[in-house]
């Protein structure tokens, strides 16, 4: 693998301008290559024209999904003391799905420039210098500020239609901006379609009933991917709750560029840490509508990024009366750091972005810096044994930082959960276990 770095890096000479090649570092020129350095030249532009392609950058997963298979069946386990589920061929198609989804975002073209590096390292350095000076690295609660609530007379109203479930879709002003000498914030706040905060409310007539507020993944924000993505119709029908999906912050009709939430989980780090912050603000702005509609009892639930803000919004804010996190990530710098190619790990590291500096300021944003408010035999964690995206240990951080409340661990990949019966069936005892049904309120109506 010791070209792995020519795969994936979009820094070559030829892209940066710099002079010079890997055979004549001078370039001067130096006379004919010889046979060997033709041969090698060649086999490194191939690899270059491989990796810039994603479908062929797919055929990266067969390698690593064996890897992965291989030491599951030597050791018995998918990572460190978590035995691992009986291995079939389904299984590690899933893995194998996962890793070619991962192979192929990793595209060069989205890669940092060099420059960025310089860019981002300052950025979070005077990040922590101005978190820890007012104190919120120490006490993280202390950097969110309480929304003002949000009244019926803030809140327009239409209606849509997707998988067969009618809608009402509520857009509000967000209200949230960052503060004046934080870094990042103008950059934050110059995203114009993200001020406008918006979500799709599912829910019955009648008498008062339970809601569950359902927040989508990364890359999501759309109707017609978060009812399938959370399951809204068994939510609502089967469960008899009402339904409230908030888009997070630069996604779906707040998105800002074509791939639905990019810029949130980019390079620039301090986007995801005002992305995070904004997500909480307006679903808490949300949370407020909601109780004003008269819900009897609220929950939680999201998956992927989703399972990350719900999980930071349970340790923020009081009141809630369940909350499931599915297929979880809890830490991004760590995730961020597993899933770069070696030579983005090894610049960021160089420039102090990993390995302390991103760690201290994604602590006011983190679900691992909060205790959990809600109650812990109202707390749920699904996740997959084969997910290569969020990865096990994301889920594994979270359930003991939770102090080890109930938890499902399915034979499937980051989106198995989708056709898994065990999920389906834990999602609907857990939210009834807590109290959130419906059924009972329809009757009564």
């Amino acid at each position: 693998m010791g070209n792995a770095e020519c795969i994936v890096d979009g820094t070559s000479p030829e892209a940066t301008g710099e002079a010079g090649s890997a055979l004549d570092p001078t370039g001067q020129g130096q006379g004919s290559p010889s046979l060997a350095e033709r041969v090698v030249g060649s086999y490194r532009a191939v690899l270059k024209f491989l990796g810039r392609r994603a479908l062929a950058r797919a055929t990266l997963a067969v390698p690593r999904t064996l890897r992965f298979m291989g030491a599951a069946a030597r050791s018995g386990e998918v990572s460190d003391g978590l035995a691992a589920p009986p291995l079939s061929l389904g299984f590690a198609a899933g893995v194998a799905m996962d890793e070619a989804l991962l192979a192929m975002a990793m595209t060069p073209n989205r890669f940092p420039r060099r420059a960025d590096f310089a860019r981002v390292s300052a950025e979070l350095a005077d990040t922590r210098r101005l978190f820890s000076r007012r104190g919120w690295i120490a006490q993280p609660a202390s950097y969110h500020r309480n929304p003002p609530p949000l009244a019926a007379q803030d809140v327009e109203t239409s209606h849509g239609w997707a998988l067969g479930l009618g809608y009402e879709r509520i857009t509000y002003d967000s209200e949230f901006s960052t503060r004046p000498t934080e870094p990042g914030g103008e950059r934050w706040m110059a995203y114009e379609p993200n001020r406008r905060a918006t979500a799709a409310i599912v829910r019955h007539r009648g008498a008062p009933r339970p809601w569950v507020v359902c927040v989508h993944g990364f890359c999501m924000g759309y109707p017609f991917m978060d009812f399938m993505g959370l399951q809204t119709a068994k939510l609502h029908r089967e469960l008899g709750l009402n339904v409230a999906m908030p888009v997070l912050p630069l996604h779906g009709a707040r998105k800002v560029t074509r791939v639905s939430g990019e810029p949130f989980l980019s390079f620039d780090m301090m986007n995801t840490v005002h992305g995070l912050t904004q997500a909480v603000w307006d679903i808490r702005r949300l949370v407020s509508w909601i109780r004003a509609q008269g819900a009897t009892s609220i929950g939680l639930y999201g998956v992927s990024l989703g399972a990350y803000v719900v999980s930071l919004l349970a340790g923020i804010d009081e009141g809630f009366d369940a909350v499931v996190a599915g297929i979880p990530v809890v830490d991004l710098p760590s995730l961020f750091h597993a899933h770069s190619p070696v030579h983005i790990r090894a610049r960021s590291i160089e420039h102090h972005i990993l390995g302390g500096v991103a760690e201290d300021v994604f602590r006011v944003v983190s679900p691992m810096s909060f205790e959990s408010k809600v109650r812990l035999d109202r707390r749920y964690v699904f996740a997959g044994y084969g997910d290569r995206l969020a990865t096990t240990e994301q889920a594994r951080m979270l359930w003991e930082r939770w102090d080890k409340p109930r938890i499902s661990w399915f034979s499937g990949n980051h989106v198995g959960y989708l056709w898994s019966r065990q999920v389906a069936s834990f999602i609907g005892e857990s939210l009834v276990a807590s109290g959130l049904s419906g059924i009972r309120a329809e009757h009564e109506g």
